[in-house]
């Protein structure tokens, strides 16, 4: 591992702790799961790109939005499923058929694999990267480079 994926892994463990608050991104006081990607680009590019609207829990689902995945598009860049790297930022859908509404940071990649989320009721936390969480992945970015 080197470069900007162990900035952003060493980086998110920082966040572990961090109780779950929704819609805020400050370490150490609380965040969601958007909040720690973004507080990560705070810590690690500087200013975000863009502020998110108010959000409520269930994202956009009622109007079938992929409002994430959108956002996630304009400003992360896209990757393969298959070509994992720590620092790598996942994407998941929570229920089949539902918006796509949870991220996470890959932590360790191989047979060990990890992740660290924002995760209602458990805070940040670095979470083994299980079948069940794998299934649920729909996307994969990566951080802009530096500069």
């Amino acid at each position: 591992m080197g470069g900007q994926g162990e900035r952003i892994v060493v980086a998110a463990r920082g966040w572990i702790g961090t109780p779950y608050l929704h819609q805020a991104a400050c370490k150490g006081a609380g965040c969601d799961c958007l909040g720690l990607i973004r507080g990560l680009w705070q810590e690690v590019l500087g200013a975000e790109p863009e502020r998110p609207p108010a959000y409520s829990m269930d994202w956009s689902e009622p109007a079938r939005i992929e409002a994430l995945w959108e956002a996630a598009k304009r400003h992360l860049r896209p990757k393969d499923l298959a070509d994992e790297a720590p620092g790598d930022v996942l994407l998941f859908r929570m229920r089949d058929g539902s918006v796509a509404k949870h991220l996470g940071v890959a932590g360790r990649i191989g047979a060990q694999a990890t992740f660290i989320h924002a995760y209602s009721g458990h805070g940040v936390v670095e979470s083994p990267l299980s079948a069940p969480w794998r299934r649920r992945i729909v996307a994969r970015f990566e951080f802009p480079q530096e500069g």
